[in-house]
Order: structure tokens, then sequence, then C-alpha cells
């Protein structure tokens, strides 16, 4: 797996990826690493995973409308 080398970052910001990685109960390089993804998105392949993973498991479900509980809700 490729590495990454951050330099030059400022200390406040270095602290608060700190402070987030505990809050979250990640190691720093954990929680820079799930940042960096998280910005990174996802690319259209993996899209495409999710949507068919998607398919598979609610394939031949039928769902009916939520329009009428919508309109019940609103009229509250």
């Amino acid at each position: 797996m490729p590495d990454i080398l951050i330099r030059g970052m400022d200390a406040g910001s270095l602290n608060r990826l700190k402070a987030r990685a505990k809050q979250h109960g990640r190691s720093l390089q954990g929680e820079a690493k799930l940042v960096l993804e998280q910005a990174a998105g996802i690319d259209a392949a993996q899209v495409a995973d999710m949507f068919d993973g998607w398919k598979q498991r609610f394939d031949g479900r039928k769902f009916t409308s939520s329009t009428e509980l919508i309109s019940e809700d609103r009229q509250r």
C-alpha cells in the first residue's frame, strides 16, 4: 500500500486532528487516512459496485409508495 508524507502542517491543524482521532478512538494515522479517503471520494467503478450490491440485496422486494405517509406528515 502506498504511503504519504505531509510536511509543513501547522500545529493547530495537527492538534485538531489528534483530538478528532482521540474522540473517534483511532490513531492519528488512522484518522488522517480516513479524512483523506473521504475527501478523495470514490470512483465510478466503486459507485457501480455499490449500486449492484443494493440491487442484489433488494431484488424481488416490493416497496409501497410513501406519498400518502408524507402527505399525512405534512398535514400535522
